[in-house]
């Protein structure tokens, strides 16, 4: 048991990490559209990618990042101790509010690329790969009478890393198959087993691909081990979609859980987290009973379905608007649902969708000016995120 409670602990840590590479990675392709990174000159040298700390707290603190300075700096500090970025001359190993340069290593060249390091973002990378695979072998699956979303069974892995390349032998992909848990990259669905070449269900523990809040480094909470209970920020249940919810494993319908909600998101430039599409169904950080947790998205947010010839019909009560969203380092920020026809059921109050217009209930009519009246959610989002960076949407809107 104590061994067990180690790993976990190790795990935990490990998933803390990886959580505080991807906010910065993040914050890093934010600050560098926001041009606060860049070129600067001091005492006739000049700096090359920097940032000045005053500026940045400034933009942390007006993009509710923190809630007040204070708090920016602490924030700040954590990532200077996960080394993520550093006094420009090394001077410093505290982050201060001031005219000081930093910089982040990733622009330099320096981030420590260790061993766990290069683990997490190969982990990163095959998490993307079986994402976009359209046979992906991420499916909703059933161990012990509880249904999991994007599970895989181990000998399944093994096979897909074999026939992409990614190990040479059996051996070698159970090796990084292990390699991968002990760094908390994936992990039994039940936390019960270390990885096998079996039929159990695993699942990846980290969601790359959900907008981080640095406000979420400062406020992680213990899990309680003995009970199952997961405690956690409200910000921490959403995972992919705003819309993730709890519910007990029913000895009823598990396909009730299955849901069809995506996220569409850019996936445009290189970065940690590469963010593109995703939904909901990832296992919580805490480790769960027998009785584990199936996570699922609500009910649609219309009143009522309509049919395309619905809503092209003379008179019908919707008003036709032309929406332009330019998308930013994290995405577009809003929710596709259903087929024929596609509807918002989400969007992120902060994000480019919300600014150019995009309200929940919308029907999509037109993506860069192709109809999308007859497709469904899945190719509706590959069109966003295939699309150039500013996509124009057509879209009705019912009426009050």
């Amino acid at each position: 048991m104590q061994r067990t409670n180690s790993m976990r602990r190790k795990a935990m840590a490990r998933q803390h990490k990886a959580e505080v590479m991807i906010a910065g990675e993040q914050l890093r392709l934010r600050l560098h559209d926001g041009k606060l990174i860049k070129d600067r000159r001091y005492h006739l040298r000049t700096y090359p990618n920097c940032f000045v700390a005053q500026e940045l707290i400034d933009w942390l603190v007006s993009h509710k990042e923190a809630s007040d300075r204070a708090t920016a700096v602490c924030l700040m500090q954590h990532l200077m101790d996960h080394d993520i970025v550093h006094h420009v001359c090394d001077k410093r190993s505290m982050f201060k509010d001031a005219k000081l340069l930093y910089r982040f290593r990733k622009d330099d060249g320096t981030f420590p690329f260790n061993t766990e390091v290069k683990i997490f973002i190969r982990g990163q990378r095959l998490y993307e790969h079986l994402i976009m695979d359209k046979n992906s072998i991420l499916q909703l699956r059933e161990e012990h009478g509880v249904t999991y979303q994007r599970s895989f069974p181990g000998c399944q892995f093994i096979d897909w890393l074999l026939q992409n390349g990614e190990a040479e032998s059996r051996r070698q992909g159970l090796e990084l198959c292990r390699a991968l848990q002990e760094n908390g990259i994936i992990q039994h669905v039940g936390k019960k087993h270390d990885f096998f070449d079996s039929g159990l269900l695993y699942q990846f523990c980290i969601n790359f691909r959900r907008r981080r809040r640095l406000s979420e480094l400062l406020n992680e909470n213990e899990q309680d081990n003995d009970e199952g209970v997961v405690v956690s920020t409200h910000e921490d249940n959403h995972h992919d979609s705003p819309f993730v919810v709890r519910k007990s494993p029913p000895q009823e319908q598990n396909s009730a859980f299955h849901s069809d909600v995506k996220q569409v998101t850019s996936g445009r430039r290189g970065s940690l987290n590469s963010l593109q599409l995703h939904s909901s169904g990832f296992p919580p950080l805490a480790p769960l009973p027998s009785t584990s947790v199936v996570r699922c998205n609500p009910k649609s947010v219309l009143k009522r379905n309509f049919t395309c010839d619905e809503l092209l019909a003379p008179g019908a009560p919707f008003i036709k608007n032309v929406l332009t969203v330019i998308g930013d380092a994290l995405g577009w920020g809003f929710v596709v649902r259903g087929a024929s026809p596609c509807y918002v059921q989400a969007v992120d109050p902060g994000s480019p969708a919300a600014a150019a217009g995009v309200k929940v209930q919308q029907f999509v009519c037109q993506v860069n000016g192709q109809c999308v009246l007859d497709l469904d959610y899945r190719t509706v989002s590959r069109l966003v995120m295939t699309g150039p960076r500013i996509v124009v949407l057509e879209v009705l809107e019912p009426l009050e």
